[in-house]
């Protein structure tokens, strides 16, 4: 049997090439200069413009980009299709697309004032398509936002301790920002010591798990859990008969944190928290690689780290569905994912010190998302296959998985898997508050500045443009769309809207490339926009066309139970699958024509339509 140890080379392998040649050639190429004064500098407030120490905002940014995503995708793609077509899709899909895609974005932020990947196509193409490009990214920031506080409820309502070590850490975030940026004292020991109390709390976690209502019979939680409310209540409890009282409990807990989170200064919670947890992913994705490696070598792992899954299972797979085009929106973060450039040009580029820090932190940050999706692969490809499917699948395999590459250090079982479960965790938390930040964003660059010739409109603006009402109504419209039950059809949209944000964000690129100056090369990032385009395009026209409307309508593939909200939910899901479709090759025909413009007539203006 091949052993898991050679995943871990081969995406080693590239992803060493890419960084040491293509990133450095990549630096070259968009001018990076530490003389220039970056957005950070030049517009700091002390609210979102904030200069930050490159290891602090490389594990802001790893902790935001690094959702569950890439957990979940590549796990799902390796049981389904085989372990090989996952692994050359990350292998080679990352250092040739995704990082680029990183980086590109948050360089070409940094060269419009840390605006996002919307204004930026807005300077060339027009006011049309950036309201276009802003839609698209505002309407995919919610479907981020459903699915990831989803899956943080599904990992407190399993692992009831990372429940608890999550609290810890935010708490001591919160007090490590203070002990930073007000009371400015020295970073190294401060780091020492918030850092070792993290770690503290996976024990606190390990010793004083929580749960919001008792577990269902059958499954029952750790003898020491502490359980807040009795089972009384649970039919209080939105989609508690779909999702489960206590999972369902928590999606409103989880939003409200994000909510409240995404409005308070980065200071005070966001790049302290994420810095702190930063130094758990680095734990768990580097732990569990070096542990492959020395489980491997002196066979000190609890059992052999071999892979248990088949290489290829054909191109239909054991799910029935195609891995031309839906391999490469099932493996989306991990290889490439649009909402990275929300990330990099929303709030990375706002606190970059100084342009060479792009390097590492955009295209090295990517390269790290990818080692997580190899850690993922691998810890499935240990399990073997379990019962379930998606996201139901992905814990349980990336759990146990990875609590045996970790006993290679003798770790015991149990321990190893809530300590990867709380890894899973605080990739999900950060990546959910941001997300709702950065649809803050969105959101307030579509309404502009309130000066509408009515009252009433001028309101409506207000609430747009307000911070509070801004994220109060992201979350509200995540939990609508999560709390109906129906959060598994979810996934497959995500990843096909995720995707073709990605290509979008590359076409910005390109326009922005082109009319820098006429003899930029644009293959970099122009056939990495092709591909994932007309890929993206075919998944989600598949998705929406045969899948649901085909299958589910004209065949009657719905269940006997499935009742009017279940065929109002996938038929919203054509809808919104189509209008994305539609909103892209709009905004890929109109970047198209600017870029041929640019290069039939050098130097033509910018569009101002």
């Amino acid at each position: 049997m091949v052993q898991v140890i050679w995943l871990v080379v081969a995406t080693l392998l590239t992803f060493s090439i890419g960084y040491l040649g293509y990133s450095r050639y990549l630096a070259q190429f968009v001018e990076l200069d530490d003389s220039n004064e970056t957005p950070a500098h030049k517009y700091e407030d002390g609210q979102e413009y904030v200069p930050s120490k490159k290891p602090v905002l490389l594990g802001h940014h790893y902790s935001s980009i690094a959702g569950g995503a890439p957990i979940v995708g590549p796990i799902t793609a390796g049981v389904v299709w085989g372990w090989v077509p996952a692994l050359l899709w990350i292998a080679i899909g990352n250092p040739l697309m995704g990082s680029v895609h990183d980086f590109v974005s948050l360089s070409g932020s940094l060269r419009h004032e840390g605006k996002s990947i919307g204004y930026i196509i807005g300077e060339y193409v027009g006011e049309r398509g950036k309201k276009m490009l802003l839609w698209f990214a505002f309407l995919t920031i919610i479907l981020v936002v459903a699915v990831f506080a989803l899956v943080v409820a599904i990992v407190f309502n399993a692992y009831p301790q990372a429940a608890t070590a999550s609290f810890v850490y935010i708490a001591l975030a919160l007090i490590f920002g203070v002990y930073l940026y007000q009371l400015d004292l020295p970073f190294i020991p401060g780091t020492a010591v918030f850092v070792t109390a993290v770690f503290g709390g996976v024990w606190v976690g390990l010793n004083f798990p929580i749960a919001l209502f008792p577990a269902p019979e059958g499954s029952p939680y750790a003898p020491e859990t502490i359980v807040l409310f009795g089972s009384g209540l649970a039919s209080l409890v939105p989609a508690a008969g779909t999702l489960g009282a206590n999972t369902a409990a928590w999606i409103p807990v989880i939003l409200l944190y994000a909510a409240i989170a995404s409005v308070l200064p980065v200071w005070m919670l966001l790049q302290p928290r994420d810095f702190l947890s930063s130094f758990l992913l680095y734990a768990g994705v580097g732990g569990a690689l070096v542990a492959v490696v020395v489980g491997t070598l002196l066979g000190t792992s609890s059992q052999p780290l071999v892979i248990e899954l088949e290489p290829y299972y054909g191109f239909m797979g054991t799910a029935g569905l195609p891995l031309f085009p839906l391999l490469f929106v099932t493996i989306a973060c991990g290889t490439i994912s649009g909402f990275h450039s929300l990330v990099s040009s929303g709030t990375t580029a706002k606190q970059l010190n100084k342009e060479s820090d792009a390097r590492p932190i955009g295209y090295g940050g990517m390269l790290g998302e990818g080692l997580l999706a190899t850690v993922a692969l691998g810890t499935v490809a240990i399990a073997g296959v379990t019962a379930g499917g998606g996201i139901g699948r992905a814990l349980p395999n990336f759990a146990s998985g990875g609590s045996v590459m970790l006993s290679s250090f003798g770790i015991p079982l149990e321990v190893g898997a809530v300590f990867m479960a709380l890894v899973l965790v605080s990739f999900l938390l950060t990546s959910t508050d941001t997300a709702v930040r950065l649809g803050r964003y969105m959101a307030e660059e579509i309404v502009g500045t309130p000066d509408a010739d009515t009252v009433y409109m001028r309101q409506m603006q207000e609430v747009g443009t307000n911070r509070y009402s801004n994220a109060a109504i992201q979350c509200l419209i995540a939990y609508a769309l999560v709390a109906s039950g129906s959060w598994a059809s979810l996934w497959p949209l995500f990843g096909g809207a995720n995707q073709l944000l990605a290509a979008l964000a590359l076409l910005t690129a390109t326009v922005w490339l082109a009319n820098w100056d006429e003899d930029k090369q644009l293959i970099s990032t122009g056939v990495p926009m092709a591909l994932m385009t007309l890929i993206t395009i075919i998944a989600l026209l598949y998705l929406a066309l045969y899948q649901n409307l085909y299958q589910q309508f004209v065949l009657g593939g719905f269940a006997p139970e499935a009742g009017i909200v279940a065929r109002i939910s996938v038929a919203a899901q054509i809808v919104l699958a189509l209008v994305l479709v539609g909103l892209a090759l709009s905004l890929v025909w109109i970047g198209y024509k600017n870029i041929r413009s640019v290069r039939e007539r050098p130097g033509a203006a910018p569009a101002d339509d």
